[in-house]
């Protein structure tokens, strides 16, 4: 309890109110000193004090501080239990390969190593492969699973061929700026050394 108290002493006393509401009590003593306040010192002082306190701004509160390589790690389990729910699943050949492919892709991007690093640093890409790997392949392989089978052959049917194509094509988009924010990082770096040797 003392600690607490202590610690919100501490708080208030580095807090923008007490600093500018200090800066205003200094004025009110500058004021005593020329003579101006008189008798009633005190209270000028405490009152300029408590004016000060009062127009300062609010203290801003931090925003709360989120780790996107945690992000990264729960989307590897997750990548795990689609892998797994995947393996359960009987799809064609053409879809299996399509199915293989794209997983193949969000591994390698979800590995540890400097793509996942690179990966951490692009929210958008991160927000694109965590909703595939948690929504789309999976409402793709179900919807196929759902469908009897003779719909499957009708001409003109969704295929699931055709959702992973859209979601491959996605996960090379992803992979190709990834790669360009490496480049970059490396050209920069490149760059930073010629200037040293330079100098």
């Amino acid at each position: 309890m003392a600690t607490s108290r202590a610690t919100g002493a501490l708080r208030y006393l580095e807090s923008r109110k007490n600093l500018a509401g200090s800066a205003c009590g200094v004025a009110g003593l500058a004021l005593t000193l020329a003579g101006v306040a008189g008798a009633y010192w005190p209270v000028v002082v405490a009152g300029l004090y408590g004016a000060g306190a009062l127009i300062a701004p609010p203290e801003r509160t931090a925003p709360p501080p989120f780790d996107p390589r945690e992000e990264l790690g729960v989307l590897r389990e997750d990548f795990g239990r689609l892998r797994g729910y995947v393996a359960e699943v009987e799809v064609p050949s053409g879809a299996g390969d399509a199915l293989a492919e794209l997983l193949e892709l969000y591994g390698a991007l979800l590995e540890p190593g400097w793509v996942a690093d690179a990966l951490v640093t692009d929210p958008e890409a991160v927000h694109a492969v965590s909703r595939a790997v948690r929504q789309d392949v999976p409402e793709s392989v179900d919807a196929y699973n759902r469908t009897r089978w003779w719909s499957r052959m009708a001409p003109g049917g969704e295929s699931p061929e055709r959702q992973l194509g859209l979601l491959r094509e996605e996960a090379r988009r992803v992979t190709a700026g990834l790669h360009e924010v490496e480049a970059r990082r490396q050209q920069t770096h490149t760059t930073y050394l010629e200037e040293r040797g330079r100098s």
